[in-house]
């Protein structure tokens, strides 16, 4: 999935913002511009975060000290400056984050040439911003951290632009190997959106002929031996129509490779697929990597497969080629209205509204209804791929992930009728609920880094879940109570636990609270009884020092035990990005502990110091009893030495 990086509308309004602050602040005479400062920087923050706005910005860098933009503060001489202290200027106020951004363009000035300065030389920048990026890595990407989002805002993509936009001018050499090891990680969750990943693969990638960086820069731009020199798709489909069968089942088996070993498609593969869908249909189930499941899924729906690489499987939708293979491997097809919706959704027109916001968020290079389908195969295919982005609408990724594992039937119908009907209704307590004349909810801005069916249903659903609020905001408990089951589905159980006081703060009833957790998903004290469907949950999400910072839905998608014998909950976290830090010890896995990719997990105990709220069985009452006070006790210690510090306890 390919976003577009044209800045449209919002990039032309900082820009003109930006010229007019700036033009403000040049013309002031020295001695009275620091009333001009306040407006210059705000303007620049807004530029900067912007898709495209540091290189906007990045001219004037030279004429900053020329106009004495950080005199009398702490940036003012950059030879005296630290680059580790450039984390905590990140974690500060938006100004503060807006001059460290203005100092390292400036020192990137420097590094290039551009900017002479007394006490540093383009080595010595080079180096700083070199440390910078090594200390930063993970700003790299736009991870969604739920502490940074909800800290930061919109000023976390400012960070990740500016530093992204240096990394490409400095070079990957110093942060080569990490960058490479987070990008792994990251594929390894099987995102949807994979494009920044991409990108940073393909700077990794230039000029080099081997690193580490290698067999992911092979998978998106040289994939097999017809590729080797990148002949760019034209070239390529002239080879595939020379290759003998032979030739083409190789081709076939090496893409699938690929494929298969990093969650990632190159345009290539996409040319290859569409290639074989006519002229070798048999090699479908080895250029797509599936197994006995896939093949079988294949062929029993083999019409609706080719008709979906007709529509939707293109170049510039080649992460579509993954998307299919993991709807086929899941078995999506077996369930009865899913055949039938994708059908229906082939052939249904689209309303303008909503082919206009596709094409504004990603490009002319497809029509419209080509990047929905794609989108919708990748959906269906990958539902713990499924993320919120940079936006406060947790419960609404959490809802399509939880649709599209249990009821993609649903989630098919909500997509017609928003393509079709610009609404979707809910009923709610009896009533209908329909988004279609309500206020926006949470979402107000909303950030358009997201999947296609995340881009045209979160609106109309923020507004849904924000109604449902209002419906029960005077009520004496917790509005998850009533709101969870009917926004998510019938299979959410209809037990409801909460260990905090809504008006208060205070924590209440935390013992219990924790034995009925183990009562009902631990499976020593619940009889062995596994999640059947992935339940709703709420946890304290907290900083890497363990400091609260709010509340955030997750969805409990299993309990077992993990590879080295210790009991696990294993979770999805609709940031889309499972590794989390959140202090004391409790960090995330993704990766090495039994997890299905997209999946986070925790040990139980560790999951439980951070839960807050969740569903449970009330007929199932298991045996929270039996569960030993110590571990309680170590629990709640946890729990009070984080998020829960400074709350009344009991």
């Amino acid at each position: 999935m390919t976003l577009s990086n044209d800045g449209g509308a919002g990039l032309a309004r900082a820009h003109k913002r930006f010229d007019q602050a700036w033009v403000g602040f040049a013309k002031t005479p020295p001695f009275a511009r620091h009333s001009e400062l306040a407006p210059l920087l705000d303007a620049s923050m807004a530029l900067l975060q912007e898709p495209g706005g540091v290189a906007l910005l990045y001219p004037h860098a030279i004429e900053f000290d020329e106009l004495d933009l950080f005199a009398g503060s702490d940036w003012a001489e950059p030879a005296t400056l630290r680059p580790e202290l450039v984390s905590g200027a990140f974690n500060d106020k938006a100004r503060i984050i807006t001059v460290e951004l203005l100092s390292e363009l400036r020192i990137l000035a420097i590094a290039e040439g551009r900017l002479q300065h007394p006490g540093m030389n383009s080595e010595q920048a080079r180096g700083f911003l070199e440390t910078v990026l090594a200390l930063n890595l993970p700003r790299l990407f736009p991870r969604h951290d739920e502490a940074d989002r909800v800290r930061l805002g919109k000023l976390a993509r400012a960070i990740t632009h500016t530093l992204q936009f240096i990394v490409e001018r400095i070079g990957y050499a110093s942060v080569r190997d990490a960058v490479v090891l987070e990008a792994e990680s990251m594929l390894a969750q099987r995102p949807i959106l994979v494009h920044n990943i991409c990108h940073m693969i393909a700077e990794l990638g230039r000029g080099e002929t081997e690193s580490r960086a290698t067999p992911l820069f092979d998978a998106l731009f040289r994939p097999s031996a017809a590729t080797a020199d990148d002949p760019g798709v034209a070239r390529y489909q002239a080879h595939l129509s020379a290759m003998t069968p032979a030739e083409l089942e190789a081709e076939a088996l090496t893409l699938g490779g690929h494929l298969n070993a990093t969650g990632l498609a190159s345009s290539y593969h996409a040319v290859l697929i569409r290639h074989l869908r006519g002229a070798a249909p048999t090699l479908l189930p080895t250029a797509l990597a599936l197994s006995s499941t896939g093949r079988d899924a294949l062929l029993s729906y083999q019409e609706l497969v080719l008709r979906l690489i007709d529509e939707a499987v293109f170049p510039e939708t080649a992460q579509a080629v993954y998307g299919l293979h993991a709807l086929l491997e899941r078995g999506a097809l077996y369930f009865a209205p899913v055949p039938r919706g994708l059908w229906r959704q082939i052939v249904h027109p689209i309303r303008e509204d909503v082919q206009a916001r596709l094409r504004e968020v990603y490009g002319p290079a497809q029509p419209p209804r080509v990047w929905l389908l794609s989108g919708l195969i990748q959906v269906l295919g990958q539902p713990l791929g499924i993320g919120q982005g940079d936006n406060p609408t947790c419960q609404s990724a959490r809802a399509l992930s939880l649709w599209a594992q249990s009821d993609p039937g649903y989630l098919l119908q909500l997509l017609l009728w928003a393509t079709r009907d610009g609404e979707i209704a809910m009923t709610f307590e009896g009533e209908e609920i329909s988004s279609k004349d309500l206020a926006a909810g949470l979402a107000e801005d909303l950030h358009t880094e997201l999947d296609p069916i995340s881009l045209i249903l979160v609106p109309h659903l923020d507004r849904i879940y924000a109604e449902m609020w209002r419906r029960v905001d005077d009520r004496d408990e917790d509005g998850h109570r009533w709101i969870n089951p009917e926004f998510h589905g019938w299979w959410v159980q209809r037990g409801f636990a909460i260990c905090v006081d809504i008006f208060s703060g205070a924590i209440v009833g935390f013992e219990d609270f924790i034995r009925r957790f183990h009562a009902n998903y631990h499976p020593y004290y619940n009889g062995n009884q596994p999640v059947i469907f992935p339940q709703p949950a709420g946890i304290a999400s907290t900083t890497s020092s363990g400091e609260f910072v709010g509340w955030h839905a997750i969805a409990i998608q299993r309990v077992g035990l993990g590879p080295s014998g210790d009991m696990r909950v294993y979770f999805n976290n609709p940031n889309n990005e499972g590794r989390q830090d959140w202090g004391g010890g409790v960090v995330t896995s993704v990766t090495g502990q039994g997890e299905i990719p997209g999946e986070s997990s925790l040990s139980f105990d560790q999951f439980c110091s951070r839960l807050y709220l969740f569903h449970y069985d009330p007929l199932e009452q298991g045996e929270p009893d039996a569960v030993d006070a110590k571990v309680i006790a170590e629990i709640a210690h946890a729990a009070a030495a984080s998020w829960a510090a400074g709350r009344d306890f009991s």
